[in-house]
């Protein structure tokens, strides 16, 4: 037998909880070593784009003090700051953000919902595997804008066709990254879940989409940028409000300024969508599953 009284077990047996001596992480000497290694290359990390952004900002100022082009093609970085700051104080581009990123928003739900209920089937059917997978890697390969002519055709000038555009540069990319989820995840996966009782959609919602969501979170990351480049050249034909539509103007107003202002903001959007968006999930996904992202 143990002496509790020997062992110093008596302090502890009897005490609640809340007065148990805890252990406090930034006490951890390996933590605060980590958090010291993570904070350093935040640092580095930022100070490594204000070094490239600056030289970048400056070779762009002296080629347009050198006048290699002439002003009303290659502006200055002060002549394109005035014309955001303009378009942004008279709302005009954020009228343009406003209606671009709705209309993403609406087509790109719609191919993510579409592309994975398609990309599901055809890996769950041989014979849609067989016959219509092949299809749809094909029409991958086909630019975004071939889809322009159609969409007049079927829909007109018309909203309807912006998003069928949008539709078709995203849902592929959804759905190849779905089938491909589906096909490369574990048959054990699966017969667990069934010997647990999982079936139909318990099935897909707590065995197949969780494993199958690093492809899944891929194919959306590149839905997105497909999508996006698809429905800013839609706008630049269908000549509709948003920044595409902008675009269009400073080129018919040889505002080459307005026409760069405008690009970074597509840029800008683009990262942002990125780094709050997918970044996030990719986080979360390497949380969940214990993965270590390469370096």
């Amino acid at each position: 037998m143990i002496d509790a009284t020997k062992t110093g077990m008596n302090d502890v047996i009897g005490r609640p909880i809340s007065d148990l001596p805890r252990l406090d992480p930034k006490s951890d000497p390996k933590r605060r070593a980590a958090g010291n290694v993570a904070r350093k290359d935040v640092v580095r990390r930022i100070t490594n784009q204000v070094i490239f952004y600056s030289l970048l900002i400056g070779a762009w100022a002296l080629l347009a003090k050198l006048r290699v082009w002439p002003p009303y093609l290659f502006p200055p970085p002060w002549n394109v700051a005035e014309a955001l700051w303009a378009g942004l104080m008279d709302h005009t581009f954020l009228i343009g953000i406003g209606v671009t990123m709705k209309r993403m928003l609406v087509g790109y739900s719609l191919s993510v919902v579409l592309g994975m209920i398609l990309g599901l089937g055809v890996a769950s059917n041989r014979f849609l595997e067989e016959t219509l997978g092949p299809l749809l890697v094909s029409l991958q390969s086909l630019p975004s804008i071939c889809w322009v002519p159609l969409a007049i055709l079927w829909f007109g000038l018309t909203e309807k066709a912006i998003l069928f555009v949008v539709l078709m540069g995203c849902i592929l990319s959804v759905t190849i990254a779905m089938e491909d989820g589906r096909r490369q995840m574990p048959k054990i996966y699966t017969l667990a879940g069934r010997n647990l009782g999982a079936s139909g959609f318990r099935l897909f919602w707590h065995v197949m989409l969780p494993a199958s969501l690093p492809y899944i979170i891929s194919g959306l990351k590149q839905g997105w940028a497909f999508g996006w480049r698809s429905l800013i050249q839609a706008e630049m034909i269908f000549l509709t409000v948003g920044l595409g539509q902008l675009l269009m103007m400073g080129r018919d107003l040889n505002d080459m300024s307005q026409v760069i202002a405008v690009m970074i903001m597509i840029i800008a959007l683009g990262y942002l969508v990125n780094r709050l968006v997918f970044r996030t999930m990719e986080r979360a996904l390497q949380s969940r599953w214990g993965l270590t992202p390469t370096s």
